[in-house]
């Protein structure tokens, strides 16, 4: 049985940094929203990154490891993957991001830019008016394009996943020039301990 908890609050992370805790937080969002808003210190290993090395990942990590999101979703996939690659001690970030900001936590601010979860309810309410739109104005079957939206989101929460939002991730908006890879998140990690 694992003693650590799965979730952390706002609140007590936000303690553990200002107490000098030594807590690792991967921020496992896109480079694009990390560079919008983060928290000071993280470290960003989008979370395509993290799936792909979890193992490679795995025996750099420390005992407190928080994972951090917009809202938790890929925090927990994250958790899962790391969990599956034998790290079981990561936490979730309850309320992400914006959970920490209203906790007043130190956030680092950059470039505006839309939110990963933003993004999938503007392409989901525009493609929902554009099927209602084309079934009146060109042909009825134009409708359906609605029902696969409807039925995609239904899927997405009963799952907990977003391929919408997997797929609005790798847009050329989401992206920076400095993208993270797996040598440049390695090197922010601490070593690895030494074999004796």
């Amino acid at each position: 049985m694992n003693p650590t908890p799965q979730t952390v609050t706002a609140a007590e992370l936000k303690t553990w940094l200002a107490t000098g805790t030594d807590a690792l937080v991967l921020d496992v969002r896109s480079s694009a929203e990390f560079e919008a808003a983060h928290i000071k210190g993280s470290c960003n290993v989008p979370l395509p990154l993290l799936a792909e090395h979890a193992g490679e990942l795995v025996p750099r990590l420390r005992s407190a490891v928080v994972l951090v999101c917009q809202s938790g979703v890929r925090a927990s996939e994250a958790r899962k993957n790391l969990a599956a690659a034998g790290f079981e001690d990561a936490q979730v970030l309850v309320g992400g991001v914006p959970g920490f900001r209203e906790a007043e936590g130190p956030i680092i601010e950059g470039s505006k830019r839309w939110a990963l979860e933003r993004q999938v309810r503007m392409a989901a309410g525009s493609l929902v008016v554009a099927g209602l739109a084309g079934g009146k104005f060109l042909s009825p079957r134009v409708r359906t394009l609605t029902g696969v939206i409807g039925a995609g989101l239904t899927f997405s929460a009963a799952t907990n996943t977003c391929a919408m939002g997997k797929a609005l991730s790798a847009m050329p908006w989401n992206r920076t020039g400095d993208e993270p890879t797996l040598e440049s998140v390695l090197a922010q990690l601490p070593a690895a301990p030494q074999e004796q």
